[in-house]
């Protein structure tokens, strides 16, 4: 008897403590209002994110404190918020900069060296990369020019493209310490698609790998496929926004998928839980532009997802969330992003 009530306290201990060492990371794009909305938030709303975050008591750290420390196994509160955004966009230092300032809030800007190198117009120059790093700002990789980085070339082995993202991945690394001061070897995947080969390649280099598929993440999270939300778009708005804060992370033992970039028109992921902090019945998927996911479970803690219908060409996810028994009011989320090639012979494509 004393064993058995050892063990559930173990379990509920472990299971509060991985809602401790919750977080979530925010991807913005565009602070304007005239450039596309898909990846822009006007400057009023995006102040009114971070007012949120401020009246809800949420603890906004830098990526870098955040990354390192659950790698650590640092407990973190469970309202925990890191800031980032993709491109390095002049409206970044024009517009986003002065309202973080006003925050206090850290935050990481993604770049393309060689964009920059080339002095392309829409893109912050080092000088003022080194200026925003000097108030606070951290600078990270996005490769060195936003190419898709999982699609072969034509002709290209499989080693030769190894070796080409090595290089490419290595160079904006080396760029940014010259003109920064320091390498980070965080990665923002270009358009957050990455394959299971891309994930190696950023494992064997020694970097984290960043999508920008929602979920919640933890210390459990595999970190060359960190999620963030996206908050720019159709996705500012803070209604919905609100509950993705909120978002805590399912505590996953495996994930198991043929592969992200596939030819499958009905991809299947199968998630293994560590442990439950949910009920079965409440456990749903849902099918970007489809509706709920076919899902079918294995035992206690296997679960299978795939989608009733064919998916289109291109980016698609599934979302899988459930109410937290543990954190009244507050949900579990897990997003499995896709990428769907026309055929196994354009592996890659993404059009």
């Amino acid at each position: 008897m004393y064993r058995k009530l050892s063990h559930l306290l173990f379990s509920l201990c472990a299971l509060y403590g991985a809602s401790a060492q919750a977080a979530v990371i925010l991807q913005y794009h565009h602070v304007s209002k005239t450039l596309p909305k898909v990846t822009s938030v006007e400057a009023d709303t995006f102040r009114a994110h971070l007012q949120y975050l401020q009246q809800h008591e949420f603890k906004v750290v830098a990526l870098d404190t955040l990354l390192n420390g659950l790698q650590q196994g640092q407990a973190f509160d469970d309202k925990t918020v890191a800031i980032t955004f993709d491109d390095g966009y002049d409206n970044n230092i024009e517009q986003a900069a002065p309202i973080l300032a006003e925050f206090g809030y850290p935050y990481t800007i993604f770049v393309n060296p060689a964009l920059i190198d080339e002095q392309k117009g829409y893109v912050m120059t080092w000088a003022e990369l080194k200026e925003l790093s000097k108030q606070g700002a951290l600078i990270a990789n996005h490769s060195s020019r936003h190419d898709y980085l999982h699609h072969r070339l034509e002709g290209e082995s499989e080693e030769q493209w190894r070796s080409r993202i090595k290089a490419d991945l290595t160079h904006a690394e080396k760029r940014i310490e010259e003109e920064i001061g320091y390498s980070l070897k965080y990665l923002a995947y270009p358009y957050g698609e990455f394959d299971k080969a891309l994930q190696e390649v950023v494992k064997e280099l020694g970097y984290t790998g960043i999508g920008q598929h929602s979920g919640a993440m933890g210390p459990g999270n595999d970190f060359t496929r960190l999620p963030r939300f996206p908050a720019s778009g159709f996705y500012a708005d803070l209604d919905t926004l609100a509950t993705k804060l909120e978002s805590l992370p399912f505590a996953l033992a495996n994930i198991d998928y043929s592969d992200t970039v596939t030819a499958e028109l009905r991809p299947m992921v199968t998630l293994e839980f560590a442990e439950k902090g949910f009920h079965n019945k409440q456990f749903a998927c849902y099918v970007s532009g489809q509706g709920q996911a076919e899902i079918k479970w294995l035992d206690g803690k296997r679960v299978t997802v795939q989608a009733k219908q064919d998916l289109k060409p291109g980016r698609a996810r599934y979302n899988c969330t459930a109410p937290s028994l543990h954190k009244s009011g507050r949900y579990l989320w897990f997003s499995q992003p896709w990428v769907i090639t026309q055929d196994e012979t354009n592996r890659g494509n993404s059009q």
